[in-house]
């Protein structure tokens, strides 16, 4: 009997030094387990005689019910103890103001936003929107435009060029997206219309200009489209994207090689401590490029400028971006850094629609 309780004695006093619920769980499995010191004393009983098992088997099974009984109790006390350090852990200030959401805290970058402002102007007006990669050959990029080999207007265009192939040929980042118009007109019938928004690259970098920019044109080609068309165009592509009335504006003669006759468009502006209104004032601010497409162009790719004529624009989205919306410099655009665009950024779930309103 004395063994009996000496064992119950350390068992006892194992549960009672468990730390956590592993180390009882160890302390069970020793004593309770199938292997364990009170189930081996349990084996016995089957081998003693009714005298002894009358005498022993109580104080056996007692010993069972006294270990298990504490083991419980400590488990409990062990799943208290950590339910109060979590909550300890976990405490919530409810005086703290609450978290915003991600959705609430996430931002468009200004890009993004005027993008899907231009796509919602001109497919109310009807234009499908082209696409091409940022690689693009010299023939693609210059010669069906009209740029001949040598010629100066190439000298406008500061290129990145790949290196030289065997054959002489090299691949170029696309200096402007007007390959996208070669590559509609090559694979679509007329009539066209479709705008073209997207990456071009030129070496050049200061406060308005950047090696890697943003340009979206816009082309249509049809029997009868002639210069009236395009002039409402972009005068009601300005009031929507401006959000004005009214909006005045100056068409200048000007030269691009794919277009004939060429003008730069200046729109009616006011300056006033450091802002620009549009839609007021009198002074005068140039936006884009347009024209008639060059015959040549046509004829380069696969239609005939005797049935067939069209128009071009093109213009900055950075440049059209930080006019609408009072940046001063193009570079952040492009630094990633996150308190700018918190500050300039778009939420993401206000689409632009003209119906709601295209920066609301």
């Amino acid at each position: 009997m004395s063994d009996i309780a000496q064992l119950e004695s350390e068992l006892l006093a194992a549960v009672s030094s468990a730390k956590d619920e592993t180390a009882l769980e160890a302390v069970r499995v020793s004593a309770l387990g199938k292997s364990g010191s009170v189930s081996a004393l349990l084996k016995t009983l089957g081998a003693m005689t009714p005298d002894e098992r009358k005498a022993k088997g109580p104080a056996i099974n007692g010993l069972k019910d006294k270990v298990g009984g504490a083991i419980a109790a400590r488990k409990d006390e062990l799943a208290a103890g950590a339910l109060d350090a979590r909550l300890a852990s976990e405490t919530v200030d409810v005086t703290l103001p609450v978290r915003e959401a991600p959705v609430e805290t996430g931002r468009l970058h200004p890009i993004s936003q005027v993008i899907d402002e231009l796509t919602a102007i001109f497919a109310d007006m009807g234009f499908a929107v082209a696409e091409g990669p940022d690689i693009e050959t010299d023939d693609y990029n210059f010669t069906k435009l009209n740029f001949p080999e040598g010629h100066p207007a190439r000298e406008m265009h500061d290129t990145f060029y790949f290196p030289q192939k065997p054959d002489g040929s090299r691949l170029l980042l696309r200096t402007h997206t007007s390959p996208v118009q070669v590559r509609t007109m090559l694979t679509q019938k007329p009539p066209i219309r479709v705008i073209i928004p997207g990456r071009t690259y030129r070496s050049d970098s200061d406060q308005t200009h950047t090696p890697m920019f943003h340009q979206v044109e816009g082309l249509v080609i049809d029997k009868s489209s002639h210069m009236g068309h395009l002039k409402w165009i972009l005068e009601e592509f300005c009031k929507a994207f401006f959000e004005v009335d009214q909006v005045k504006m100056r068409f200048r003669p000007s030269f691009f090689p794919f277009t004939e006759p060429s003008m730069e468009v200046d729109i009616q502006c006011k300056r006033d401590k450091g802002e620009i209104r549009f839609g007021e004032g009198t002074d005068w601010l140039e936006i884009l490029g347009c024209g008639m497409v060059h015959p040549n162009v046509l004829r380069n790719c696969g239609l005939d400028p005797e049935e067939y004529q069209g128009f071009a624009w093109g213009m900055g989205i950075d440049r059209i971006a930080m006019l609408k919306y009072g940046m001063p410099d193009l570079r952040p655009f492009f630094e990633a850094d996150v308190r700018w665009l918190s500050h300039y950024g778009f939420r993401p779930l206000d689409f632009p629609t003209l119906a709601g309103g295209l920066s609301t």
